[in-house]
């Protein structure tokens, strides 16, 4: 029984495998059970066997995507130290995924424009998805006024509204617009916000007065 469990969980993780490749190409509107049975070699009804409709499949690309973000992006990041550091890492691994290594990212910047005016489940975990990214950033810079490295009265939400929306920039920069500068551009204005939020050095401090 346990045998058969485990080899019908490594089937279906190697069918989101193949969605969530597919679906960086075609968007999750255009990712169909026909199309995605013929890539992953097996029936349309095997494949309903798994996820019995398109919107079932289509969150479970979501969940698939998401996780390959945290285990590539996030998970590693929070082993940083807290502070600037773990922001960098963040950062150095969230622009690493935008250029082509885990796909996973993309699925969810890739479904925000497409599902933004959609309502309906699949819009609500992505939703809940692209809302905790933003709290776990929030927590991130939160560790940085812990530790003393940035100032006590940053708005952490403000902060990960700003670091997100460059993150956004430098998808749809790098991407649509192929500019080869976009990750430089990226690390610049994320170099402006931590120097914005970060405390002052008592040098500084004597200066300034």
């Amino acid at each position: 029984m346990t045998g058969t469990a485990t080899k019908g969980q490594r089937t279906r993780d190697a069918i989101l495998t193949q969605a969530v490749a597919t679906t960086v190409r075609v968007g999750l509107g255009g990712l169909t059970l026909g199309d995605l049975a013929t890539c992953a070699g097996m029936s349309k009804s095997g494949l309903y066997a798994h996820f019995g409709s398109k919107e079932q499949l289509q969150l479970a690309v979501l969940d698939a995507a998401a996780e390959e973000f945290a285990t590539t992006v996030v998970r590693p990041a929070l082993r940083a130290p807290r502070g600037e550091p773990r922001i960098r890492d963040l950062v150095d691994r969230w622009l690493a995924c935008g250029t082509g290594r885990g796909p996973g990212g993309c699925v969810i910047v890739k479904a925000g424009t497409e599902l933004d005016d959609q309502p309906g489940p699949v819009r609500d975990r992505l939703r809940e998805l692209h809302l905790e990214l933003a709290r776990t950033i929030a927590r991130i810079v939160a560790g940085g006024v812990t530790e003393g490295q940035l100032r006590p009265d940053v708005d952490t939400a403000q902060f990960a509204f700003d670091l997100y929306g460059v993150m956004l920039a430098f998808f749809h920069t790098h991407r649509l617009l192929d500019d080869p500068h976009a990750e430089a551009r990226a690390r610049t204005a994320v170099d402006a916000l931590l120097a914005a939020a970060r405390t002052p050095s008592p040098e500084t401090s004597e200066t300034t007065r």
